[in-house]
């Protein structure tokens, strides 16, 4: 589940700061003027921490898991996962939370790497369908379990800042997994529990 895409990178600080500058040029603003000198640097900085996610392997959080778990075989939800992503469209910030859910087969994973995996997968330029199905494929893949169930709710920058100028839109998102989605009553259990 690793990303085939290269976390080698063929562009070095410098050049992606001169491609920052061009940008402000094209916008109309001369990037030398003092409220802009140091701009480019710090878009720079910020698209580390941004797309920080290439160079995560969401699998190899899920590597560590547990089997004491005094036969505990029910829903394991961690909700309300907050999230940040970019619109791989148009670079626009997507902001929400996602819900993860998964009926154990033998074993459990601490719920901090569940939210280690949105947050790999939400690092890179996504589309909201794409991230939800990536997320429940690793938690399926890595733990193994009966099901696996995935909601994300989000505001996407892209439909509220340009285009039709939207505010207040969510999207809803969701890929079920297994016994989420052959078992009616499985699903609906979680989606109770998260709220839905």
């Amino acid at each position: 589940m690793k990303s085939s895409i290269s976390t080698t990178r063929t562009v070095d600080a410098a050049q992606a700061e001169e491609a920052v500058r061009t940008l402000l040029r094209w916008a109309g603003d001369d990037p030398t003027r003092e409220g802009l000198q140091d701009t480019p640097k710090r878009v720079v900085k910020a698209y580390r921490q941004w797309f920080s996610g290439y160079a995560a392997d969401p699998l190899a959080e899920l590597e560590r898991t547990f089997k004491e778990v005094g036969g505990y075989d029910e829903m394991v939800i961690l909700r309300d996962i907050p999230f940040e992503s970019h619109c791989e469209h148009h670079l626009a910030a997507i902001s929400g939370y996602a819900h993860v859910g998964y009926l154990p087969g033998d074993r459990v994973v601490g719920i901090s790497k569940l939210a280690r995996v949105v947050d790999a997968y939400a690092r890179r330029l996504q589309v909201q369908e794409k991230l939800t199905a990536q997320i429940a494929q690793c938690v399926a893949q890595g733990l193994r379990p009966r099901g696996v169930g995935v909601v994300i709710e989000a505001t996407h920058a892209c439909m509220s800042t340009r285009g039709v100028h939207k505010h207040g839109v969510t999207m809803v998102t969701s890929t079920m997994l297994g016994a989420f989605r052959e078992d009616p009553r499985t699903r609906s259990e979680f989606m109770r529990l998260i709220g839905k």
